[in-house]
């Protein structure tokens, strides 16, 4: 690991711990606490995380995954993004077939999950009720993943699962000083070039797109192929 590296490594760890403390959106963070208490009768033996996560992944990678937040029972229980719930089964199955992870599932933190080139975060970080985040919550939440994207320094394509993901990563940019006008529509399969990023658009693993044949698997390997394919990995 170079120097380059291993500081971007210590400062996403600084970050994360901060990200947990956090304490900005008081709806959020009570409603966090709420589940964690209340938990779901699947989950009634375990220990939620109840509390805002981090993102997780690799500090040299060149593919940066955004979502919208975190899921009530999936990362606010198991404490990493897209983990415990159909959305990241759907996530992580796929950035494996293409290579950007050493296995096809996430359970856990402690499960042996390791991202390769590609590291997995969200706008909003809190899980918000009914999976909706008011725009101030937004906004509050924002400077982290401006601040993400400043120490993933090898970071080249962005992937927005979903509208709200877009729109927030486009701001992210636009708060590094990386605007386009008009502002690009979100599409699955879109893709545009804002500064040194290519962002790229695909549908959100949720059951409702998922279920209902919206997107299929095919569909987001498809996606994830052109993000490795921009990274060199074809």
């Amino acid at each position: 690991m170079t120097k380059r590296q291993a500081a971007s490594r210590d400062e996403l760890a600084r970050l994360a711990k901060r990200v947990s403390r956090c304490h900005r959106c008081p709806r959020l963070v009570n409603w966090c606490r709420e589940v964690a208490q209340q938990k779901r009768a699947a989950y009634a033996d375990e220990a939620y995380w109840g509390k805002p996560v981090p993102g997780v992944g690799d500090s040299a990678a060149g593919l940066v995954v955004v979502g919208l937040a975190p899921g009530a029972h999936g990362a606010n229980r198991t404490g990493r993004m897209f983990t415990g719930d159909r959305s990241g089964d759907w996530l992580y199955g796929a950035l494996y077939r293409a290579g950007f992870a050493n296995q096809p599932t996430s359970t856990g933190r402690d499960d042996g999950l390791v991202l390769r080139n590609a590291y997995v975060t969200a706008v909003v970080r809190c899980a918000p009720p009914a999976n909706r985040p008011q725009p101030a919550e937004r906004d509050r939440c924002l400077p982290y993943l401006v601040e993400e994207l400043k120490h993933l320094q090898y970071a080249r394509v962005l992937l927005a699962l979903g509208a709200f993901a877009w729109d927030g990563c486009l701001r992210a940019l636009a708060a590094q000083g990386h605007q386009l006008k008009p502002k690009p529509k979100f599409a699955h399969g879109a893709e545009t070039v804002v500064g040194p990023f290519t962002l790229i658009g695909s549908y959100h693993p949720s059951q409702q797109n998922t279920f209902t044949g919206r997107l299929t698997q095919p569909m987001l390997d498809a996606v994830l192929t052109r993000c490795g394919t921009l990274l060199g990995q074809s």
